[in-house]
């Protein structure tokens, strides 16, 4: 639900910027995209920043006047795509994936290995190939992402079953590599996997665990099967930080693409004990957990607990430390016992709608009336209630459509840098000159950057707002506004795109 609202209460707003997105278009797309190539990255407004006074009136004189609008929150459980409670299947196994949704509907992750045993001594053969390719076609199909792991054994631990050596590892990427680029559409990530019990990077029987050299070459050949676009997670802090040349990614290094950029953190005993059985070295607990909470901040991190440990796996301290470590998915079904405390605990229901991203409209200014050519400005406030940022490349568009048809510019925002707190987006727009009077809808769109699955809703992110998420389009209606040659402002008829200025 969007209403009027006086200027006071508003949320703050400092200037938006960031790196543009993909381009984005469509054959829907009326006019071309634009974008600022030299904005500045998006920052947290202060909590004593100015409101939306109208004090920033640098082109009132041109643009059409804006008017204040406020948003609802909204507390619905909904899916979003690369977060969440997630399920563990067998993708290979698996012709229909509707059963998932059905239980649970507001998932959107699937967790799957793809098992190695029988290869560990040989090349993949083609019909466990063919199974992998189908698998993602099967994701696509019902509209979920992908957590793959590769594994050579289903453990046990201390006594695993056998992994495989080096070369045999960096042979079996190199077969994978085509699936996986072909798919990333629907890949949230890869984890490192391959080495050890349950890929999970300990007890190798081939002794990978102990070798950093080993541990790097698997890292670098699986990035190099992957596009650019998706990223990798580590299972142990201090094997990442050897990855990544000991300190952890900062904003500085974030978003690049680099080998560094692209390695999170996944945690399989998480909040199972004092050092979550191993996951941070005894002697040094506080400053792995210090790494890991700084890399989290700009790399995907997730996992699973493995047994309750009352101290840190009950409501409060759990949710400090997904808070801490900036989760973005967590088993659903592992472990049973923890999960079920959690929900006697009664923050099962938290936890479900804070896992990764859960942005929220707080307020806006944003126009009634521009004449066709006419000029005019979109602020917005927006609170990432969540654990974490978006993680996957992403781009950030505003849709305008009406009577003359509709028309989408790509902002310079850099979404994944929307860190759990407050953000702004503040942006200047030029409407055609020729464009038709009438009612008009202005709506944001987060879409996959990927261009096979841009127009399907189900892989957009939904806002956390009442009356905003228009389902069929995969898009967050913002307002209502008239095209009106009578409205105030300037115009210029020769434009010939909407675009920003």
């Amino acid at each position: 639900m969007r209403r009027p609202l006086s200027l006071v209460g508003l949320l703050a707003l400092l200037g938006c910027g960031g790196t543009s997105g993909p381009e984005d278009g469509g054959p829907d797309a009326a006019l071309v995209d634009a974008a600022l190539a030299d904005a500045a990255p998006l920052d947290a407004a202060p909590a004593d920043a100015a409101p939306f006074d109208g004090s920033l009136v640098d082109a009132a004189s041109v643009d059409a006047p804006g008017r204040p609008i406020a948003f609802t929150r909204s507390d619905a459980l909904f899916p979003n795509p690369e977060r969440g409670f997630y399920r563990a299947a067998n993708l290979l196994a698996e012709s229909d994936l509707s059963w998932l949704r059905s239980e649970h509907p507001a998932d959107s992750l699937v967790y799957s290995y793809v098992r190695l045993d029988a290869f560990r001594d040989r090349d993949i053969d083609a019909a466990t190939l063919a199974a992998l390719e189908r698998a993602l076609g099967v994701a696509r199909a019902d509209g979920f992402e992908v957590i793959l792991r590769f594994a050579y054994n289903e453990g046990p631990y201390p006594d695993s079953e056998p992994d495989a050596p080096l070369a045999r590892i960096e042979g079996h990427l190199a077969q994978v590599a085509p699936i996986l680029r072909a798919n990333a559409d629907v890949i949230a990530l890869v984890q490192a996997g391959f080495i050890g019990a349950w890929g999970e990077w300990h007890t190798s029987t081939n002794g990978l665990d102990r070798d950093p050299d080993a541990r790097r070459a698997v890292v670098e050949a699986l990035l190099a099967a992957l596009p650019s676009s998706r990223s990798t997670q580590v299972r142990y802090p201090p094997h990442l930080a050897a990855l990544i040349g000991g300190a952890p990614l900062d904003a500085s290094r974030a978003f690049s693409g680099s080998f560094e950029a692209r390695i999170g953190f996944h945690n399989d005993c998480f909040v199972a004990s004092e050092t979550d059985f191993g996951t941070y070295p005894d002697a040094e607990i506080a400053r792995w957990r210090a790494f890991a909470s700084a890399h989290t901040a700009y790399s995907p991190a997730g996992g699973e607990t493995c047994a309750p440990f009352p101290a840190r796996s009950a409501c409060a301290p759990a949710i400090a430390e997904l808070e801490a470590m900036h989760f973005s998915f967590v088993n659903r079904d592992y472990h049973p016992d923890v999960v079920a405390g959690w929900e006697s605990g009664g923050c099962l229901g938290e936890i479900e709608r804070r896992l990764g991203y859960r942005l929220v409209l707080t307020g806006g200014e944003l126009p009634e009336a521009v004449r066709p050519g006419g000029s005019f400005r979109v602020r917005l406030a927006l609170r990432n209630e969540g654990f974490a940022a978006p993680f996957n490349p992403r781009p950030a568009v505003l849709v305008v459509e009406g009577p003359g048809g509709r028309a989408r510019v790509t902002l310079p925002i850099e979404v994944r840098a929307w860190l759990p707190g407050l953000h702004t987006v503040d942006v200047r727009l030029a409407l055609p000159g020729g464009l038709a009077e009438g009612a008009y809808t202005l709506s944001l769109l987060l879409p996959s950057s990927d261009e096979a699955l841009a127009a399907r809703p189900e892989f957009s992110i939904r806002l956390a707002n009442d009356g905003v998420w228009d389902a069929a389009r995969g898009q967050n209606t913002l307002t209502t506004f008239r095209v009106d040659d009578a409205a105030p402002g300037a115009s210029d008829p020769s434009g010939a795109a909407l675009r920003l200025l």
